[in-house]
């Protein structure tokens, strides 16, 4: 089947691999759609969050900037948003972006209508919307944090303390537990050609979009072809981690949910057997694509993962 002329594609993450995905489909489409976790609470994200009770701006920005077009005015204002106050003032570590979506907020009341406008100002390809209409927390049930009882479930809080936690995560959960979706988010995802879940931190960053349930029933109901993408490597929260093991996480915190299309690289998924058999239970296939960073880091290429897409994309709706 041919690509459709400029997909629809709605692609939910946080971070850094979400940024990797937008990079690579503004290269397939100018219809791209990024759903964004809302989590954060450490650095400038949590700083602002806590003093003016607002969702967490980072993860959105980072999401702005990288849709901003690869010219001139594209990349600089996408330098501009990432950079960083210095010093040891009150505005020190602030991202000069977290400051602008933060100010927009307060100026405009609504959180995606001050997203599309900053979106606009800065010429993005695409739109950047909230997963949930409010913040939320990160729970995780964790073994091996008391090495006197290694066996003993304990519960940390907070999307920074699970992401950087050295005992072993089981589980997650989203505080409040049934959190309202963003309804521009919900029906994204419902008109989409195609959604993209993945890579990122599969704790922080990937399962919570399963957790909220309107964004989770449209995903389980929509027509769109359904695109998981593995990490190259397993992240400090899935440290030992088989592929497998991804993929059942996914199923154990959102049973019902079930992807056409599984893309990995083949160092993730060439010693674990257990890869086909894992994705076919969710009623999908495994594409194994040379998609790793050549520096020898555990990030996608995104010129080789947008070829991926570009392949994957042409083969239409289910």
């Amino acid at each position: 089947m041919t690509l459709p002329t400029h997909p629809r594609v709605v692609a939910l993450g946080g971070g850094h691999g979400l940024s990797a995905t937008l990079t690579a489909l503004r290269r397939v489409t100018e219809r791209l759609i990024a759903v964004v976790t809302v989590a954060d609470d450490g650095g400038s994200s949590g700083r602002l969050r806590d003093e003016f009770n607002i969702l967490p701006p980072g993860d959105l920005r980072m999401a702005l900037a990288a849709l901003c077009s690869d010219d001139e005015h594209g990349r600089t204002w996408a330098s501009v948003l990432q950079a960083r106050f210095r010093g040891d003032g009150p505005l020190a570590g602030h991202a000069i972006g977290n400051l602008l979506i933060a100010g927009m907020w307060q100026q405009l009341g609504d959180e995606v209508a001050a997203l599309d406008m900053v979106g606009d100002l800065l010429g993005v390809r695409g739109r950047v919307l909230p997963m949930s209409s409010v913040p939320l927390e990160i729970e995780a049930d964790v073994v091996g944090l008391d090495p006197f009882a290694p066996d003993e479930v304990n519960t940390l809080t907070g999307q920074s303390t699970v992401a950087k936690a050295w005992a072993e995560v089981q589980a997650v959960r989203l505080v409040p537990d049934r959190p309202p979706a963003r309804p521009e988010a919900v029906q994204a995802i419902r008109d989409a050609d195609a959604i993209v879940l993945g890579p990122g931190s599969w704790f922080t960053s990937v399962i919570p979009h399963l957790l909220v349930p309107d964004l989770r029933d449209a995903i389980v109901e929509t027509e769109a072809r359904r695109i998981l993408v593995l990490n190259i490597a397993p992240a400090d929260e899935t440290s030992g981690f088989s592929a497998s093991r991804h993929i059942e996480l996914l199923a154990d915190h959102a049973p019902g949910v079930r992807f056409d299309v599984v893309i990995a690289d083949p160092r993730f998924v060439a010693e674990d057997p257990h890869v086909p058999e894992y994705i076919e239970s969710l009623g999908g296939r495994l594409v194994v694509a040379d998609v790793a960073s050549r520096d020898g880091t555990a990030t996608h290429d995104t010129n080789r993962l947008a070829e991926v897409f570009t392949d994957v994309l042409g083969e239409g709706k289910r």
